[in-house]
């Protein structure tokens, strides 16, 4: 694959993924042919930011985890989150900007 394209796709979206696993993605890219690029590029990654203001206006209402596809723990945190007198909340507010990066993470993977 053309290195430029597979540039400038780790630079718009570095943000938004595990940076310790940024070279290895990239090197999948390159190796992967241009056909797969169209594919690669189309894969919606969440925004690690936007997730964060997700969890910490709706995180009570396990927004964040359904967003995430975590729809288990969703509805235990839906159900009995207020058992843990908000811990459960704030340890998901610390914690969804990596969550998130590494879903995304594991959607790109599912493609590459």
């Amino acid at each position: 694959m053309d290195i430029n394209k597979v540039d400038s796709f780790i630079i718009a979206n570095a943000k938004n993924l595990p940076s310790d696993k940024i070279p290895m993605i990239r090197e999948r890219m390159i190796n992967s042919d241009d056909s797969r690029f169209v594919v690669i590029a189309s894969v919606e990654l969440k925004n690690a930011t936007t997730m964060f203001f997700i969890s910490f206006f709706l995180g009570g209402l396990a927004v964040d985890r359904f967003m995430l596809e975590k729809v288990g723990s969703g509805i235990a945190k839906l159900l009995l989150g207020w058992l843990t007198l908000g811990i459960w909340y704030f340890i998901d507010l610390f914690t969804i900007m990596s969550q998130t990066k590494k879903y995304n993470y594991e959607k790109l993977s599912l493609v590459l």
